[in-house]
């Protein structure tokens, strides 16, 4: 059975579980099984932008994403992107612009 692993911001707000163990043929069907899913998903049902998920340690963002195949021992790791920086950062670009 494949298992999808969270992170810890996650797991937090799945009741602390971070691995889950799910009956799906397909990414898109185990990550609509998850307590979390309205946080993966936006209104339009679309995959989050800063979500990312990698099948078996492969990014499958960058294929067929929600409907790549899984395999009875796929192992599905959501990870949130990290995105913004710093003030200090952002001063460096302007003066490098």
């Amino acid at each position: 059975m494949p298992v999808v692993l969270l992170p810890a911001v996650l797991a937090a707000e799945a009741g602390g579980q971070r691995r889950f163990e799910l009956e799906a043929d397909t990414v898109g069907d185990a990550l609509h099984q998850l307590p979390v899913r309205n946080l993966l998903f936006d209104e339009a049902g679309e995959l989050r932008r800063l979500i990312n998920v990698f099948v078996d340690g492969v990014d499958v963002r960058g294929g067929r994403l929600l409907e790549e195949e899984l395999r009875p021992e796929s192992e599905v790791r959501v990870v949130g992107a990290v995105a913004g920086g710093s003030a200090c950062a952002a001063a460096q670009r302007k003066r490098h612009a």
